[in-house]
Protein backbone atom coordinates (compact mmCIF):
# COMPACT_ATOMS: atom_id res chain seq x y z
CA UNK A 1 0.00 0.00 0.00
CA UNK A 2 1.72 3.01 -0.87
CA UNK A 3 -0.90 5.55 -1.98
CA UNK A 4 -2.78 7.93 0.69
CA UNK A 5 -6.28 7.24 1.46
CA UNK A 6 -9.03 9.82 0.64
CA UNK A 7 -10.79 10.23 4.51
CA UNK A 8 -10.22 13.38 6.16
CA UNK A 9 -12.19 12.97 9.44
CA UNK A 10 -9.87 11.92 12.24
CA UNK A 11 -10.46 8.42 13.22
CA UNK A 12 -11.04 7.71 17.06
CA UNK A 13 -8.68 5.38 18.35
CA UNK A 14 -9.78 4.21 21.41
CA UNK A 15 -7.07 2.14 23.78
CA UNK A 16 -6.81 1.31 27.39
CA UNK A 17 -4.26 3.78 29.53
CA UNK A 18 -1.77 0.28 30.24
CA UNK A 19 1.75 -0.05 29.21
CA UNK A 20 1.27 -2.57 26.70
CA UNK A 21 -1.21 -0.80 24.85
CA UNK A 22 1.31 2.30 25.17
CA UNK A 23 3.99 -0.19 23.81
CA UNK A 24 1.77 -1.14 20.66
CA UNK A 25 0.65 2.34 19.56
CA UNK A 26 3.87 4.00 20.66
CA UNK A 27 4.90 4.65 16.71
CA UNK A 28 1.63 5.89 15.91
CA UNK A 29 1.50 8.00 18.33
CA UNK A 30 4.94 9.97 17.76
CA UNK A 31 5.15 9.90 14.02
CA UNK A 32 7.20 7.40 13.41
CA UNK A 33 5.29 5.52 10.81
CA UNK A 34 3.35 6.15 7.56
CA UNK A 35 -0.62 6.48 8.28
CA UNK A 36 -1.17 6.68 4.57
CA UNK A 37 -3.15 10.12 5.18
CA UNK A 38 -5.06 9.10 8.10
CA UNK A 39 -5.61 11.04 11.20
CA UNK A 40 -5.78 9.93 14.82
CA UNK A 41 -7.42 10.61 17.57
CA UNK A 42 -6.31 8.42 20.29
CA UNK A 43 -8.80 8.51 23.01
CA UNK A 44 -7.82 6.81 26.30
CA UNK A 45 -10.53 4.65 28.24
CA UNK A 46 -10.17 1.05 30.56
CA UNK A 47 -11.53 -1.47 29.15
CA UNK A 48 -15.03 -2.00 30.46
CA UNK A 49 -15.61 1.61 29.04
CA UNK A 50 -14.68 0.21 25.69
CA UNK A 51 -16.52 -2.59 25.64
CA UNK A 52 -19.87 -0.60 26.93
CA UNK A 53 -18.76 2.48 24.35
CA UNK A 54 -18.46 -0.79 21.57
CA UNK A 55 -21.71 -1.67 21.70
CA UNK A 56 -23.01 1.96 20.92
CA UNK A 57 -20.34 1.79 17.49
CA UNK A 58 -19.30 4.99 19.53
CA UNK A 59 -15.38 4.60 17.84
CA UNK A 60 -13.98 3.99 14.42
CA UNK A 61 -11.46 1.74 15.90
CA UNK A 62 -11.04 0.33 18.68
CA UNK A 63 -9.67 -2.02 21.59
CA UNK A 64 -12.00 -4.46 23.41
CA UNK A 65 -12.58 -7.69 25.14
CA UNK A 66 -12.63 -10.60 23.10
CA UNK A 67 -15.82 -11.87 25.12
CA UNK A 68 -16.85 -8.08 24.12
CA UNK A 69 -17.28 -9.43 20.42
CA UNK A 70 -19.71 -11.23 20.92
CA UNK A 71 -22.02 -8.22 21.62
CA UNK A 72 -20.39 -6.14 19.15
CA UNK A 73 -19.81 -8.46 16.15
CA UNK A 74 -22.46 -6.33 14.09
CA UNK A 75 -20.89 -3.36 14.23
CA UNK A 76 -17.28 -4.26 14.28
CA UNK A 77 -14.49 -6.54 12.80
CA UNK A 78 -11.76 -7.80 14.41
CA UNK A 79 -8.15 -6.68 12.97
CA UNK A 80 -5.76 -9.44 12.92
CA UNK A 81 -2.89 -7.02 14.37
CA UNK A 82 -2.97 -5.71 18.22
CA UNK A 83 -4.15 -8.92 19.82
CA UNK A 84 -3.61 -9.41 23.43
CA UNK A 85 -2.96 -13.20 23.88
CA UNK A 86 -2.12 -15.49 26.74
CA UNK A 87 -0.12 -18.04 25.66
CA UNK A 88 0.51 -20.44 28.70
CA UNK A 89 -0.35 -17.83 31.18
CA UNK A 90 -3.31 -15.28 31.40
CA UNK A 91 -5.61 -14.15 34.08
CA UNK A 92 -5.26 -15.34 37.59
CA UNK A 93 -7.51 -16.76 40.02
CA UNK A 94 -5.70 -16.06 43.74
CA UNK A 95 -7.62 -16.35 47.07
CA UNK A 96 -6.30 -15.30 50.54
CA UNK A 97 -6.01 -18.94 51.62
CA UNK A 98 -4.06 -21.94 49.99
CA UNK A 99 -6.99 -23.78 48.03
CA UNK A 100 -7.88 -25.94 45.34
CA UNK A 101 -10.16 -25.06 43.00
CA UNK A 102 -12.68 -27.60 43.96
CA UNK A 103 -12.93 -25.62 46.93
CA UNK A 104 -13.96 -22.50 45.55
CA UNK A 105 -16.65 -24.11 43.83
CA UNK A 106 -19.73 -22.04 44.63
CA UNK A 107 -17.71 -19.34 46.64
CA UNK A 108 -18.13 -15.48 45.44
CA UNK A 109 -15.06 -14.35 43.10
CA UNK A 110 -14.38 -11.07 42.12
CA UNK A 111 -14.04 -10.24 38.96
CA UNK A 112 -12.85 -7.30 36.45
CA UNK A 113 -16.23 -6.72 34.56
CA UNK A 114 -18.58 -8.62 33.40
CA UNK A 115 -17.79 -8.32 29.32
CA UNK A 116 -14.07 -8.94 30.11
CA UNK A 117 -12.64 -12.10 28.57
CA UNK A 118 -11.62 -12.82 32.22
CA UNK A 119 -14.97 -13.28 33.42
CA UNK A 120 -15.84 -15.39 30.42
CA UNK A 121 -12.50 -17.41 31.33
CA UNK A 122 -13.32 -17.91 34.92
CA UNK A 123 -16.89 -18.98 34.09
CA UNK A 124 -15.24 -21.21 31.39
CA UNK A 125 -13.04 -22.91 33.73
CA UNK A 126 -15.79 -23.16 36.96
CA UNK A 127 -19.07 -22.61 35.87
CA UNK A 128 -20.56 -23.00 39.54
CA UNK A 129 -18.90 -20.27 40.65
CA UNK A 130 -20.79 -16.71 42.15
CA UNK A 131 -19.33 -13.50 41.11
CA UNK A 132 -19.06 -9.56 42.16
CA UNK A 133 -17.54 -7.15 40.10
CA UNK A 134 -15.24 -4.98 41.27
CA UNK A 135 -12.15 -2.52 39.32
CA UNK A 136 -9.41 -4.75 38.46
CA UNK A 137 -6.93 -2.73 40.76
CA UNK A 138 -9.15 -3.48 43.88
CA UNK A 139 -9.57 -6.65 43.51
CA UNK A 140 -6.10 -8.00 45.12
CA UNK A 141 -6.99 -5.44 48.48
CA UNK A 142 -10.49 -7.42 48.77
CA UNK A 143 -8.86 -10.69 48.42
CA UNK A 144 -6.14 -9.82 51.39
CA UNK A 145 -8.85 -8.12 53.33
CA UNK A 146 -11.27 -11.32 53.81
CA UNK A 147 -13.81 -9.36 51.71
CA UNK A 148 -14.36 -11.54 49.41
CA UNK A 149 -12.60 -15.47 49.31
CA UNK A 150 -11.19 -15.19 45.70
CA UNK A 151 -10.69 -13.18 42.75
CA UNK A 152 -9.37 -12.96 38.84
CA UNK A 153 -6.50 -10.47 38.44
CA UNK A 154 -5.33 -8.93 35.26
CA UNK A 155 -2.90 -6.55 34.19
CA UNK A 156 0.44 -5.97 36.08
CA UNK A 157 -1.23 -7.82 38.97
CA UNK A 158 -0.57 -11.24 37.46
CA UNK A 159 3.19 -10.46 37.88
CA UNK A 160 3.14 -8.67 41.73
CA UNK A 161 0.94 -11.27 43.44
CA UNK A 162 3.56 -13.03 44.85
CA UNK A 163 4.72 -9.40 46.60
CA UNK A 164 1.29 -9.75 48.38
CA UNK A 165 -0.32 -12.40 50.59
CA UNK A 166 -2.34 -14.06 48.27
CA UNK A 167 -2.27 -17.63 47.25
CA UNK A 168 -2.46 -18.53 43.07
CA UNK A 169 -5.11 -20.84 42.24
CA UNK A 170 -5.45 -21.23 38.79
CA UNK A 171 -3.60 -19.19 35.67
CA UNK A 172 -6.69 -19.36 33.42
CA UNK A 173 -4.24 -19.21 30.40
CA UNK A 174 -2.24 -22.31 32.00
CA UNK A 175 -5.47 -24.32 31.56
CA UNK A 176 -6.50 -23.00 28.34
CA UNK A 177 -3.25 -23.98 26.69
CA UNK A 178 -3.00 -27.40 28.60
CA UNK A 179 -7.18 -27.99 27.68
CA UNK A 180 -7.21 -26.66 23.62
CA UNK A 181 -3.35 -26.25 22.65
CA UNK A 182 -4.03 -22.32 21.96
CA UNK A 183 -3.25 -19.11 23.22
CA UNK A 184 -6.05 -17.11 25.46
CA UNK A 185 -7.77 -14.60 23.79
CA UNK A 186 -7.82 -12.09 25.11
CA UNK A 187 -8.49 -8.46 23.72
CA UNK A 188 -8.69 -7.69 19.87
CA UNK A 189 -8.68 -4.51 18.17
CA UNK A 190 -11.52 -4.09 16.11
CA UNK A 191 -12.89 -1.56 13.67
CA UNK A 192 -16.25 0.05 12.52
CA UNK A 193 -17.79 -1.96 9.37
CA UNK A 194 -19.74 0.71 8.33
CA UNK A 195 -16.20 2.38 7.70
CA UNK A 196 -14.81 2.11 3.44
CA UNK A 197 -12.67 -1.44 2.51
CA UNK A 198 -9.96 1.03 2.14
CA UNK A 199 -9.57 2.41 5.54
CA UNK A 200 -10.47 -1.03 7.05
CA UNK A 201 -7.14 -1.82 5.17
CA UNK A 202 -4.98 1.12 5.56
CA UNK A 203 -5.93 0.92 9.16
CA UNK A 204 -4.79 -2.91 9.33
CA UNK A 205 -1.09 -1.64 8.07
CA UNK A 206 -1.45 0.86 10.34
CA UNK A 207 -1.29 -0.98 13.14
CA UNK A 208 0.73 -3.47 11.73
CA UNK A 209 3.74 -1.01 11.75
CA UNK A 210 3.38 0.46 14.56
CA UNK A 211 3.54 -2.77 16.46
CA UNK A 212 6.66 -4.42 14.01
CA UNK A 213 8.55 -0.57 14.77
CA UNK A 214 8.22 -0.96 18.92
CA UNK A 215 8.96 -4.81 18.69
CA UNK A 216 12.01 -3.52 16.48
CA UNK A 217 12.94 -0.29 18.78
CA UNK A 218 11.82 -2.15 22.18
CA UNK A 219 13.70 0.73 24.36
CA UNK A 220 12.17 3.48 23.22
CA UNK A 221 8.95 2.14 23.01
CA UNK A 222 9.37 0.44 26.78
CA UNK A 223 10.90 4.07 27.61
CA UNK A 224 7.45 5.36 26.38
CA UNK A 225 5.55 2.79 27.54
CA UNK A 226 6.57 3.17 31.35
CA UNK A 227 4.60 7.03 31.99
CA UNK A 228 1.49 4.29 31.71
CA UNK A 229 3.08 1.25 33.69
CA UNK A 230 1.70 2.47 37.52
CA UNK A 231 4.61 2.47 39.14
CA UNK A 232 6.32 -0.64 37.78
CA UNK A 233 10.15 -1.03 37.62
CA UNK A 234 11.27 -1.09 34.26
CA UNK A 235 12.39 -5.15 34.04
CA UNK A 236 8.93 -5.86 35.72
CA UNK A 237 7.29 -3.58 32.68
CA UNK A 238 9.51 -4.77 30.27
CA UNK A 239 8.27 -8.64 30.91
CA UNK A 240 4.92 -7.64 31.29
CA UNK A 241 4.81 -5.45 27.89
CA UNK A 242 6.67 -9.13 26.42
CA UNK A 243 3.54 -10.96 27.60
CA UNK A 244 0.94 -9.11 25.63
CA UNK A 245 2.83 -7.36 22.80
CA UNK A 246 5.06 -10.47 21.28
CA UNK A 247 4.35 -12.29 17.75
CA UNK A 248 0.46 -13.14 18.66
CA UNK A 249 -0.18 -9.20 18.40
CA UNK A 250 1.76 -8.29 15.18
CA UNK A 251 -0.40 -11.25 13.31
CA UNK A 252 -2.87 -13.41 15.22
CA UNK A 253 -2.19 -15.96 12.06
CA UNK A 254 -4.30 -19.00 11.75
CA UNK A 255 -3.94 -20.42 15.66
CA UNK A 256 -4.83 -17.07 17.26
CA UNK A 257 -8.23 -16.56 14.79
CA UNK A 258 -9.10 -20.12 15.80
CA UNK A 259 -8.39 -20.06 19.34
CA UNK A 260 -10.93 -16.78 19.29
CA UNK A 261 -13.58 -18.61 17.78
CA UNK A 262 -12.91 -21.65 19.68
CA UNK A 263 -13.04 -19.49 22.93
CA UNK A 264 -16.44 -17.69 22.26
CA UNK A 265 -18.47 -20.90 20.31
CA UNK A 266 -17.57 -22.90 23.73
CA UNK A 267 -19.04 -19.85 25.50
CA UNK A 268 -22.12 -20.01 23.42
CA UNK A 269 -22.71 -23.95 23.88
CA UNK A 270 -22.64 -23.25 28.04
CA UNK A 271 -24.97 -20.45 27.47
CA UNK A 272 -22.87 -18.01 29.07
CA UNK A 273 -23.35 -15.53 25.21
CA UNK A 274 -26.54 -15.19 23.92
CA UNK A 275 -25.23 -15.59 20.48
CA UNK A 276 -22.36 -17.11 18.63
CA UNK A 277 -21.11 -13.94 16.57
CA UNK A 278 -20.38 -14.27 12.61
CA UNK A 279 -16.37 -14.09 12.80
CA UNK A 280 -14.89 -11.44 10.02
CA UNK A 281 -10.69 -11.18 10.20
CA UNK A 282 -9.38 -7.71 8.76
CA UNK A 283 -5.82 -8.47 7.58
Amino acid sequence: MTSNVLWTTPIKLGHSPDADDAFMFYALAKGKIDTYGLQFEHVLRDIQTLNEWAKEGKLETTAISVHAYAYVAGKYAVLTHGASMGDGYGPLLIAGKDVTPQQLEGKTIAVPGLMTSAYLALKLFMPGCNTVVMDFDAIMPAVISGEVEAGVIIHEGQLTHPNYPVFAVQDLGVWWKNDTGLPLPLGINTIRRDLPEEVKLAMSQVMYQSIAYSLGHRTEALEYAMSFGRGLDTATADKFVGMYVNEWTLDLGDAGKRSIELFLTRSYEQGLIPVLPPFEFVA
